[in-house]
Order: C-alpha cells, then structure tokens, then sequence
C-alpha cells in the first residue's frame, strides 16, 4: 500500500474531508490530493510528522509498504476518548479567548480576520494534540507499554 492509499484510508476512518485535514494539519488540501490520487509519491519528513499528527497515529503508519507493524496501534496513539477531551478543551480555549478579546491582533480594538482565527485554532488543536502525546509517552507506567 502506497503512502497515499494509507493516507486516503485514514482520513476516510477518521471520517475527514480532504479540507478538514488540511486546516488540522497545516498541509495545503492540493497536496493532500496529490498524495491521495499517487501524483506525489515522495512526501518531506515534516509533511508527514504533520499529517500523522493531525491523523492521531505515529509516523511510523506511514513508513514502509511490507511493514506489518504498521497498524497496530502504538501505546501513545490517541484514542476516541482523547479526541473528545482535545475536542472540548480547544472549544473551552476557544471560548475564553473570544469572551476575554484576547484574539485581537494589534493594540487597535479589531479583531483579526477569520483567516488567521482559523490558523490559530488549527494551531492550538495541533499544539494540544502533540502535549496529549508526549504527556502518554512520559506517564504511562512500563508494564503498559508494548
């Protein structure tokens, strides 16, 4: 299975649209389609750092085409519980960001534009993403880990 196979399959479990993972994951929708339809075969190490993250699995899903390994799931991986938990802290953030006016951009009173709230939240998700992770690889006890 190429890596745009395993991307397509993956998005498509998470029930994400190609836009939806884009905006989660900071990679352009056309390059996710790319990959998706085998037009770009070779993807940049940071690419797929970020789409394996936005995807909740390790980049490892994505290495090789004969690893058997690759669909166990990985002690750290992120659960459906832990996307709820994701999910309702960055609506609290979110939340107290607009209630505060924290979100305004310059010492002006105005808001930013809806396109750098977007880059905001994505980034918050990501950011809250990535700590659920490392805070899994650090606390969970050995006999735990596989």
């Amino acid at each position: 299975m190429t890596f745009g196979e395993k991307l397509k399959q993956l998005r498509e479990s998470k029930k994400l649209g190609v836009n939806q993972l884009a905006l989660k994951s900071g990679v352009s929708a056309s390059q996710i389609s790319r990959f998706e339809k085998g037009e770009r075969k070779e993807p940049t190490l940071e690419t797929v750092e970020k789409l394996a993250v936005a995807l909740g699995v390790s980049i490892s899903y994505f290495s090789s085409e004969e690893n058997k390994d690759a669909d166990k799931r990985h002690y750290y991986d992120l659960t459906e519980k832990d996307e709820r938990d994701i999910a309702k802290d960055l609506e609290r953030m979110i939340a107290d960001l607009s209630d505060g006016g924290a979100l305004a951009f310059s010492k002006d009173e105005s808001e930013i534009d809806q396109e750098t709230r977007d880059l905001l939240i994505a980034s918050l998700e990501n950011s809250l993403r990535i700590a659920k992770i490392e805070a899994k690889k650090k606390f969970t006890p050995k006999k735990y880990r596989k």
